[in-house]
């Protein structure tokens, strides 16, 4: 489990095929504090486990599952990635509930800049719109941000300039992917209502 809010800015040292998925060294230096073999990190908002750990970074495996359904298989060596380490009994929850279980990825289609506000609409899946409303939550390669307004196939989310310096979305292009990971409150409703439908909402709670 993570809240959301990148540690660090990690770099891509290496990727290279492992078997059947692919190997992913990553240089970073805030994560690796109180870190140990086997723990979970969450790469661009991708749950992954530690395998390998020296004082420059660490690795880890990408399934094919995850290469397919995240935008990892894209990454190059020297790309930016966004790094938080899973949550302790201490942890501030300054974002929100993220599991590291993307649901699908997103097109970047526009950045618009308001003052020092930027402002960036994601296309997304249309399975996906259904979990996403205006002013809820949502997880973009792992950042906690609220979404502003929904349309039939893209949603808007705005960064303010701190957050612009410290996650890689304003670094990408318009056109590139994006991972997306939505509320899951919002799975778990849908599925109370559809075993119970002829429950009142009183009785579903």
């Amino acid at each position: 489990m993570f809240t959301g809010i990148v540690e660090e800015l990690g770099k891509v040292r290496e990727c290279r095929r492992s078997g059947d998925g692919f190997d992913l060294s990553i240089d970073c230096s805030t994560v690796l504090e109180g870190t140990s073999l086997g723990d979970s990190i969450a790469v661009n908002g991708v749950c992954l486990t530690v395998t390998e750990l020296d004082s420059h970074g660490f690795m880890t495996g990408l399934a094919p599952e995850t290469r397919q359904r995240t935008n990892l298989d894209t990454l190059e060596r020297g790309t930016a990635v966004n790094l938080e380490r899973s949550v302790t009994p201490a942890t501030r929850m300054g974002g929100h509930f993220v599991q590291g279980h993307v649901d699908a990825t997103g097109i970047i289609r526009e950045f618009r800049r308001d003052e020092d506000a930027l402002w960036v609409t994601i296309g997304a899946p249309t399975e996906l719109l259904r979990y996403i409303v205006s002013k809820g939550y949502i997880a973009l390669d792992g950042t906690s941000l609220t979404v502003v307004d929904v349309g039939a196939d893209w949603f808007s989310v705005t960064l303010v300039a701190y957050t612009q310096s410290h996650i890689v979305l304003p670094g990408k292009a318009v056109g590139e992917q994006v991972n997306i990971e939505v509320d899951v409150l919002g799975k778990y409703v849908e599925k109370l209502i559809q075993h119970h439908p002829g429950m009142t909402a009183r009785e579903r709670l």
